[in-house]
């Protein structure tokens, strides 16, 4: 299941951001916090670092899809 996990997480991580409708960035949110919680359950019991690792490189990534979902806010 962790190597499961993983693998989904590098896939994510290597995919473009580039040319993305919207409904694909608030599906690709998504996936990135299902995938964050899933390893999280995984790094509680291991306390892994590479684990960690991979979370906060998803996070990043999911950051830069919301930002870009939510706009620059209007002076």
């Amino acid at each position: 299941m962790t190597a499961d996990l993983l693998e989904k997480a590098t896939e994510f991580e290597n995919r473009t951001l580039s040319h993305m409708s919207t409904s694909d960035r608030v599906a690709a949110s998504r996936e990135a916090k299902q995938l964050i919680l899933a390893i999280n359950e995984i790094y509680k019991k291991t306390k892994d670092a590479s684990l960690m690792d991979t979370m906060k490189r998803l996070t990043e990534k999911k950051r830069k899809i919301e930002k870009r979902l939510k706009g620059n806010p209007l002076a």
